[in-house]
């Protein structure tokens, strides 16, 4: 059954708009287990004890697929991911990853990045460490570096700036499946916005609960290694976000996610799983939300004639949208600036709108297959909804 209680380190919604997270220091008995569990419980993927780790089935861009295909064996193998956590427009950029494991998003991500990129993977278990590192010239020789655009870093993701990374010095960070695993998942994100620059983005996949977790559960290891017992409720998990200072989260995709062992499930009850991806940003103080006109150029690759940027909005080529206020802001204070030409709204015109799509990932899944997966997209033409400026 779901607990209707208050668990530490819960998001406490005393009434709407109201948020307060409970902050608890980093369980060392908690890393040490996730250690284990990921260092030597786990060597590969077929490991696993649940479905909750295992990537989605969506399609693959080609772009990432060929990308995916340079990676190393003994990289892949060790892949413990839950989405597909790969922003549109990372070329040049510096990029970091949270809980990177054995190396297989960073080295992806590498080869998309360019040489003239950066891409950073930060994790605890050496032994996840001791993998991503050994491959660093194998994968830098396979893209035809003439010097390697990756490190990898020792350290807590609850604890960044201990680690060495500095404040506002990346554009892009990720995160496939690791959030679920922290105690404090609070200073995850705030450390995640610390270092992020103004306009850059959290973009990443994770396992979210229907309600929150009981304590009995949160406790149970084999649970919380496999990414079931630590997951946030999806509406805590909007609370403590925006919390930080992130803007409104945008959610992309959601996908429902089968236990798949009848003794976890028996354990479990009522509660349900979904894997998501969302997309945060840290827009810079004070900057304008209004309503604007925008239209794509088309000059991002794999996304040449559309792109799908969440589950509300999908931007086709030289194709007139209005967009709100935060998706204005986050267009215009972010790498996607001159990926986009921008109009002002005139005064008492009417305009055609996107609908507006619920933040619940539980919601996304449950409506048919061809919408859980392509974004609703409106034009000043298009079918959606009618509101005057």
């Amino acid at each position: 059954m779901a607990d209707t209680t208050t668990p530490r380190n819960a998001v406490i919604v005393s009434n709407p708009g109201t948020f307060s997270f409970s902050r608890k220091e980093v369980g060392a008995e908690t890393h040490d287990h996730v250690k284990d569990y990921y260092g030597k419980v786990l060597k590969k993927t077929s490991d696993l004890k649940s479905n909750a780790c295992v990537p989605c089935d969506r399609p693959t861009p080609p772009y990432i697929k060929e990308a995916l295909g340079e990676i190393h064996p003994d990289v892949t193998a060790r892949y413990f991911g839950c989405g597909l956590v790969v922003p549109e427009c990372v070329e040049g950029c510096r990029l970091l990853d949270l809980g990177c494991g054995s190396g297989r998003d960073c080295y992806m991500l590498s080869k998309l990045v360019g040489e003239n990129g950066h891409v950073t993977g930060v994790d605890m278990t050496e032994n996840q460490l001791e993998v991503a590192r050994k491959y660093i010239d194998y994968h830098m020789q396979r893209f035809g570096y003439k010097k390697p655009n990756v490190n990898f870093v020792h350290g807590f993701i609850e604890a960044l700036s201990e680690a060495g990374l500095e404040e506002e010095s990346y554009d892009i960070v990720i995160s496939n499946c690791v959030l679920n695993l922290s105690p404090d998942k609070t200073s995850v994100l705030r450390e995640t916005y610390n270092v992020l620059k103004d306009g850059g983005e959290l973009y990443f996949s994770d396992v979210y609960s229907s309600s929150r977790i009981s304590e009995s559960l949160r406790s149970n290891k084999v649970l919380w290694g496999e990414c079931l017992s630590g997951a946030l409720w999806w509406q805590d998990f909007i609370g403590l976000a925006e919390e930080v200072g992130f803007c409104t989260p945008r959610l992309v995709t959601a996908s429902v996610v089968s236990v798949g062992n009848a003794e976890l499930e028996k354990l479990l009850g009522d509660y349900k799983f979904v894997s998501a991806t969302y997309r945060l940003f840290k827009l810079p103080k004070n900057s304008e939300r209004k309503p604007s006109l925008v239209i794509y150029n088309g000059n991002i690759t794999g996304s040449e004639e559309d792109l799908e940027f969440d589950a509300q909005y999908a931007f086709k080529v030289n194709e007139v949208l209005v967009v709100d206020g935060d998706m204005s802001s986050i267009l215009k204070n972010s790498r996607f600036s001159e990926e986009f030409s921008f109009q002002t709204l005139a005064p008492g015109a009417c305009y055609t709108t996107p609908k507006v799509r619920s933040l619940d990932p539980f919601e996304l899944t449950e409506r048919s297959d061809a919408a859980a997966v392509l974004p609703s997209t409106g034009g000043c033409c298009g079918p959606q909804s009618q509101s005057c400026m």
